[in-house]
């Protein structure tokens, strides 16, 4: 079955569509901070880019309003986030963080999710998971219409918790 997208612009089927088709998608939480507030929220749309420069990237949406997303807001704002791996005993959780709350509203809090601060600079690491990116803002991409937002990231620091190091020689 082949499905013209030029002909069918519901961004919503499309997204599905491709949710449903490239796999393995890895989910992952884009953490930020703003005023003391953390926003916690689960990417799907998120893949590494590059080695060197160490990049990643993520889309991020817009509201139901037209507005960024408080990701988005945060990001062009303090040029930074971190980027966690979710694991499985955490997708009760993620998708609990999916839920749009207002932006004054931290999700760790709302949903009991604990952090920890591994560097001033960035905003925290959920606790227990696996593997953690701290990136710095690279530049957005213009897509040329649309709502999602592509930013490159360089990640500067990784974190992986021991456990998951199985040649800890390479």
């Amino acid at each position: 079955m082949i499905f013209d997208l030029e002909k069918n612009s519901n961004i919503n089927e499309q997204y599905k569509l491709m949710a449903q088709t490239i796999i393995p998608r890895p989910v992952a939480w884009v953490v930020t901070e703003d005023e003391g507030v953390i926003n916690i929220a689960p990417f799907s749309y998120f893949i590494g880019l590059s080695s060197d420069p160490a990049s990643v990237l993520i889309s991020v949406g817009h509201k139901a309003d037209s507005t960024p997303k408080d990701t988005l807001a945060n990001i062009r704002k303090h040029k930074k986030c971190t980027i966690c791996m979710v694991d499985e005993k955490n997708l009760e959780k993620m998708h609990f963080s999916s839920k749009g709350v207002d932006k004054e509203v931290s999700e760790a809090e709302l949903f009991d999710i604990k952090t920890t601060k591994m560097f001033e600079t960035y905003p925290p690491v959920i606790e227990g998971v696996p593997c953690a990116y701290f990136c710095e803002l690279n530049q957005e991409i213009d897509l040329g219409g649309g709502s999602t937002i592509p930013l490159v990231l360089n990640v500067r620091q990784i974190y992986v918790k021991d456990e998951n190091i199985t040649d800890k020689e390479r």
